[in-house]
């Protein structure tokens, strides 16, 4: 394992491709189920959590967004395309991260001077809050969602392997 921050980059990135190939599996019509409290259908949902990281970047790392919410909505396919890239450069965004690094942005009429690591925790909190709306709708639709914790993370990526019992 690598530094926390990376690592838990890392689990964003395998977070968000385990759950868009859960939903390669769904049909139009899934796509388009949802569930009150959560945000939206799952496929605005999706898009929204990876137009957020791509806005994130382009703050960050002035990487130019490839999809937007008020788009169509281009695809499981194309999200997870997006989503390998996006994860790939929020991981190299939290390698380079120090402590001094500060960008300056604007949110409505206001100017801020704001700390990378605010922007890339902020990707990390909309990530696993979003990815959790997912899952509740499907959940809520009887749709197997599989294991994407921490747990299932460190099982998938060897972090966490059993030892022999004897």
């Amino acid at each position: 394992m690598g530094p926390l921050l990376v690592e838990a980059f890392r689990y964003n990135k395998w977070a968000n491709v385990h759950l868009l190939e859960v939903c390669s599996g769904l049909s139009d019509d899934q796509l388009q189920l949802t569930t009150p409290g959560t945000y939206g259908t799952v496929a605005a949902t999706l898009q929204h959590l990876l137009g957020a990281e791509q806005r994130y970047l382009r703050r960050m790392v002035e990487h130019q967004p490839e999809i937007h919410e008020r788009d169509p909505f281009p695809g499981v396919r194309a999200m997870r395309t997006i989503a390998e890239r996006s994860g790939d450069l929020l991981v190299e965004a939290a390698e380079r991260v120090t402590p001094d690094d500060v960008i300056d942005t604007q949110y409505g009429d206001v100017h801020f001077r704001l700390h990378v690591g605010v922007v890339l925790l902020q990707a990390m909190h909309h990530g696993n809050d979003h990815r959790a709306h997912v899952c509740t709708i499907l959940g809520a639709h009887s749709i197997d969602y599989g294991d994407m914790d921490v747990w299932a993370y460190g099982a998938a990526t060897g972090a966490m392997v059993p030892l022999a019992t004897g």
